[in-house]
């Protein structure tokens, strides 16, 4: 229904309740006593299930024997995310690359001083012009400039990563505009096109490109899909972790409610583990990935 220019405004938002609405059919058809009405939920939750359930199945993967990498990414809420315990979650993890999103200049500071640079010393951010909005990758092994992709209204800053086995990774910290409020005839087409900005997966031979942020999307997005569609496969849903939900709308100790959070890596990827974490203020969980590269 998202594909359709006209209703992309009212059918964007109500897509990301996908999966909520297969489990709420699925109650249904067991609460309704009438036969007719209960058929009709369980069909409706059996269609749904087809499409969402797989993300909660474990995929096999492929036999990579590169390097491993571990990444880790974070949405801190206009800088608002606790620095000590980012750090502390980068240490506990081992997480070789950290992408943030919503990185101010005061966080960036606050982030030294808890000591991220000594951890992960490389770094390639766009903040200045930014204000809440902009972006960083911190990484434990070099950076150089990356991609280019088009313009977007937060930053989304790339990098290419030089491993010392001789690896390199090309990443992008993803941050598009959301897709609302619904109300605005600007939002959803803005969010589009900069989900169109963003790289195609790498030709055989070249680098693995993998895009690691907040997209304002989950899988159940048209727009989405086509990024897969380009080449790459979701982390979380390659583990059988692709139903657990990154952000909620507060982060006062709610329940978060969408996937909107993801890695994507190249298919010879090997996906190993992935895991959220929740981190005091703000209102994403942070996600973190393990994979193998290819060799």
């Amino acid at each position: 229904m998202d594909r359709f220019r006209l209703l992309e405004r009212a059918a964007v938002p109500m897509m990301s309740l996908t999966p909520h609405a297969a489990a709420g059919a699925g109650l249904a058809a067991l609460a309704l006593r009438r036969k007719g009405p209960s058929v009709t939920a369980a069909a409706a939750a059996a269609a749904m299930a087809a499409v969402v359930v797989p993300r909660a199945i474990r995929h096999r993967q492929p036999d990579a024997s590169g390097p491993e990498l571990a990444v880790l990414t974070v949405n801190m809420l206009q800088g608002g995310a606790a620095a000590p315990a980012l750090v502390g979650l980068v240490r506990a993890t081992g997480a070789d690359v950290l992408f943030l999103q919503e990185l101010t200049d005061d966080a960036k500071i606050k982030l030294k001083r808890a000591g991220l640079n000594e951890l992960l010393p490389n770094e390639m951010l766009e903040i200045e012009g930014y204000r809440y909005r902009g972006s960083g990758i911190y990484a434990r092994f070099p950076l150089r400039d990356g991609l280019t992709i088009g313009p977007s209204y937060a930053s989304q800053p790339t990098a290419r990563l030089d491993l010392p086995s001789g690896h390199s990774v090309q990443l992008v910290c993803v941050h598009p505009h959301p897709p609302w409020p619904s109300w605005s005839l600007a939002a959803a087409p803005r969010w589009r096109g900069e989900l169109d900005a963003l790289p195609p997966a790498a030709a055989p031979g070249d680098p693995p490109v993998v895009l690691v942020g907040d997209y304002n999307a989950t899988v159940d997005h048209a727009q989405f899909r086509r990024l897969l569609s380009l080449g790459y496969v979701d982390a979380a849903s390659q583990v059988g972790n692709g139903l657990m939900p990154t952000w909620g709308p507060e982060p006062r100790g709610r329940p978060a409610l969408f996937t909107v959070d993801h890695v994507l890596v190249d298919p010879r990827c090997a996906v190993l583990t992935t895991s959220l974490h929740a981190l005091p203020g703000t209102d994403h969980r942070a996600l973190f990935a393990r994979f193998r590269l290819p060799a």
